[in-house]
């Protein structure tokens, strides 16, 4: 009876105990290592401000599972790592520091440079199990990948990347003032598994007057009523809203978008009395590799460097000097 008392005893401690700090441990530490030598860079954190020097490559597995689902194929994450290589050290050989980030290479605020997640925040997202699978993927995508970047006649590409482009992505010239022979429209026909290949959004006629700061109070009563309210007077050559007008203003189809929260320029509606309901496709601004397309590119057998330069024409993957 003693014996029995003792070990049940034991056995207690040992689960309350000695178990948690084993678990505590393994959680901690990272099955899969990855190259920590060479020069740091200089990362700015959003949330805190401060300036954080780690390797590059540790700083590239927190932007792969940041930017790009960890369930995505295996091929789809090295066309990630690549693209996001190539977008850090293009910031590093660029001579002129940021005025968004003094004193440091880049920042992880995704609405200036990447964003990045710590080992802690992939706990996080991803839960003890799902860490230990997801991390190793991405560490395994970022080592074997290693020093590989995308050029353009010898010149570090500007490697911009969206989520999900409805059917096909956009050329740059049609969403910013520049253009590149590597960023031109090309059919999709693998990202419509992605949840926000279709997305509709309902809005009052006065909701959408306060979001785009106008007074479209007359619009009911003038002939066709909601239906007249706007009028796309222009589309990009992949069928988004270049050029809208909305009562008797003028906008361009990216700061529409932005104004009105919708997913993407890929846009139509409907009207219901003083309803609209907005119909798009696609996520994201449309440009350069579509992640979803990555992924199903991948499931099809295609390499990272199949996927690389059929959304980046014309570019070679080589490695870095």
């Amino acid at each position: 009876m003693r014996r029995t008392l003792f070990l049940v005893i034991a056995a207690c401690v040992l689960l309350v105990l000695i178990l948690p700090m084993v678990v505590l441990n393994i959680w901690r530490t990272p099955r899969v290592s990855i190259k920590t030598a060479g020069p740091g860079i200089r990362v700015k954190m959003h949330d805190t401000g401060k300036v954080v020097v780690m390797p590059l490559e540790e700083y590239l597995v927190g932007v792969v599972a940041a930017e790009m689902p960890a369930l995505f194929h295996e091929e789809a994450l090295k066309a990630q790592a690549v693209a996001a290589r190539t977008y850090t050290l293009k910031k590093l050989s660029s001579s002129v520091n940021s005025t968004h980030h003094p004193g440091a290479d880049v920042c992880t605020d995704p609405n200036h440079c990447q964003a990045w997640l710590s080992p802690l925040a992939m706990r996080r997202r991803w839960g003890l199990v799902q860490y230990w699978s997801y991390h190793d993927k991405i560490v395994s995508a970022v080592k074997e990948t290693d020093g590989m970047v995308a050029t353009y006649r010898g010149k570090l590409i500007e490697p911009v990347y969206h989520s999900t482009s409805g059917g096909r992505t956009e050329a740059s010239s049609e969403v910013w003032k520049y253009s590149f022979p590597y960023l031109q429209s090309v059919v999709c026909k693998w990202d419509k598994q992605s949840p926000r290949y279709l997305n509709t959004a309902v809005m009052t006629i006065s909701q959408v007057a306060q979001k785009l700061n106008t007074n479209l109070g007359s619009v009911p009563a003038a002939s066709g009523g909601a239906k007249s309210l706007l009028k796309v007077l222009e589309r990009t050559v992949s069928g988004r809203v270049k050029t809208i007008r909305v009562g008797d203003k003028t906008y361009n189809g990216t700061e529409f978008r932005r104004l009105l929260g919708l997913s993407s320029t890929y846009i139509d509606w409907e009207t219901d009395g003083d309803k609209i309901t907005f119909k798009t496709k696609g996520y994201g601004h449309g440009v350069g590799l579509c992640q979803y397309g990555a992924d199903g590119m991948a499931r099809q057998g295609k390499s990272y460097q199949d996927i690389l330069t059929y959304y980046y024409r014309g570019i070679t993957v080589e490695k870095y000097d």
